[in-house]
């Protein structure tokens, strides 16, 4: 799922935004008490009790704190009074309130997450809590934690770019990492629903914007760093320290690093907590080591090697990129005491993760895929892989998402160039770009590699239908960029949009009679 540079101060949610589920909390806390925790001049007597926190001031339920912060277009003040008529009973910002008592400090963001996990009495000491980051294979890293947990016979939460789900309900994510108020809550729920472990996936955002403070983590997973977000970040060194503070011993209490990325190698050196290191290409002295590795359409496969371990593996997920997901995620479980069989029984079991490779099947003669590969170290891994696939035609959808990282639009287009045959440059998320701009860049991009065939088509169903009429048997079409995502947004307005459903319907017009 793509992030948002910075979050909007109280950006209206989406009409498919599902309603919060805030825990009754232990106790209700007063707002002096809050203070406090804080290190701030309790105001006079206990204040407001408060029973929950949100950032955004159409979610406020009763009793809650609003948190107005500065956004990336407007700030928060502006939506105290309606807060207020929600019933929010308390502030925290960086300027006094009208009609809200409101704790005032410079950078309401930096202290908003331990602010929240003081209010659910600091839920993620009651769990086990593993974090997943990096640029590629989040996603996928873990839910195949999550499969091994579940496997194993644990209780488990997962927070993933996908859905965020609890024993008792779950919902989709609206954004990789949670922000600070919903991520205690739903390690609140979490704890009063008698679960053991949650599985969190953790962005570069979700550090560097304060959103996992206040969460201890009893493991995290490095997958790989390349180059993105530095719309954000500004470079990838930056990028690369918002990944490291991650592992800092007041948040994790062990490290698990792929030692095959560059990256990792110079986290695993650097980091002062305990080190679990793995390599999908059998890189000596690595803890866990995949070799014989084999891709292709039924699944991947590898030998499993660790300690006390020698084992077939077989996924039934797409690509050799998955093998460095499920390395991570057994190495993790096993280091944190989950039988090494459980953890890998769960993960041969999983069977896919919504847009990642993502099959699409309407009874055509043709391999159609959905993948979230936004950048260009995931289509270096991918569209390889997906070209050994056929003997034919490799036919890619894709376009840039506004508001992001300029730098990679080009050379995402020149990369899927190289690898395909025909390039469909169409519209995705362009929110407040020009969507010619946009597209213009990756076609420019995909044209200056002089290799394959370029179309543009603004119009994304369009684009879909002319991707599967170049197609015939044995090929691979594959729709980059969005995966699971429900909505393409532009100019302000949102629309339903799911990949994965229109490239059904294009093939099934495909295949309609007459055609």
């Amino acid at each position: 799922m793509t992030e948002p540079r910075t979050a909007p101060a109280t950006a209206p949610p989406a009409p498919h935004d599902p309603p919060r589920h805030r825990p009754e909390p232990e106790r209700p806390v007063a707002l002096a008490e809050l203070a406090r925790a804080l290190g701030l001049a309790a105001p006079p007597g206990p204040g407001p009790l408060v029973r929950g926190a949100t950032l955004d001031s159409r979610r406020v339920l009763p009793c809650d704190l609003y948190a107005a912060l500065p956004g990336a277009r407007q700030h928060g003040a502006r939506f105290a009074a309606e807060a207020a008529a929600a019933g929010a009973v308390a502030a925290l910002s960086d300027r006094p309130l009208p009609g809200l008592p409101t704790l005032v400090v410079p950078d309401p963001r930096a202290v908003l997450g331990e602010l929240a996990a003081h209010l659910h009495a600091r839920p993620s000491a009651a769990l086990a809590v593993y974090a997943v980051t990096g640029t590629n294979g989040k996603t996928s890293t873990t839910h195949l934690l999550d499969a091994g947990l579940r496997a194993a016979g644990r209780r488990t939460g997962l927070l993933s770019g996908v859905e965020v789900r609890t024993p008792g309900w779950s919902r989709p994510a609206r954004r990789t990492t949670p922000e600070a108020p919903e991520l205690q809550e739903v390690l609140a729920s979490l704890r009063a629903q008698g679960a053991t472990s949650a599985a969190v996936e953790v962005s570069s955002h979700g550090v560097a914007l304060h959103r996992v403070d206040g969460t201890c983590f009893r493991a995290a997973v490095f997958t790989n760093l390349g180059s993105d977000h530095l719309d954000l970040h500004g470079d990838v060194e930056s990028y690369f320290a918002a990944k490291a503070a991650l592992f800092e011993p007041r948040r994790c209490a062990l490290a698990v690093v792929n030692a095959d990325d560059a990256h990792g190698r110079r986290l695993a050196a650097q980091v002062r907590t305990p080190v679990v290191t793995f390599s999908a290409a059998g890189r000596p002295g690595a803890d866990w080591r995949a070799e014989q590795v084999r891709a292709d359409a039924a699944g991947t496969s590898f030998r499993l090697l660790g300690p006390g371990t020698d084992r077939r593996v077989r996924l039934r997920l797409l690509g050799a990129h998955q093998v460095d997901n499920a390395l991570g995620a057994v190495a993790v479980l096993h280091a944190t005491g989950v039988d090494v069989e459980a953890a890998v029984r769960g993960a041969e079991g999983l069977g896919g993760v919504p847009g990642r490779l993502q099959r699409v099947d309407a009874g055509q003669p043709f391999l159609a895929l959905v993948d979230h590969v936004h950048n260009v170290a995931g289509q270096e891994r991918l569209l390889p892989f997906l070209r050994g696939l056929t003997t034919g035609r490799l036919v890619v959808v894709l376009g840039a998402t506004g508001e992001r990282d300029p730098g990679k639009r080009e050379p995402l287009g020149r990369t899927a160039a190289r690898c395909a045959d025909d390039v469909v440059v169409t519209d995705e998320s362009a929110h407040g770009d020009d969507p010619a701009v946009l597209r213009e860049a990756v076609a420019a991009g995909a044209r200056a590699a002089g290799v394959a065939r370029v179309h543009v088509e603004p119009d994304r169903d369009a684009a879909l239908r002319l991707a599967v009429s170049l197609a015939g048997p044995g090929d691979v079409v594959v729709v980059c960029g969005r995966g699971h995502e429900r909505e393409l947004v532009a100019g302000g307005r949102s629309r339903p949009f799911e990949d994965a459903e229109r490239l059904r319907a294009a093939l099934g017009q495909r295949a309609a009679p007459g055609r």
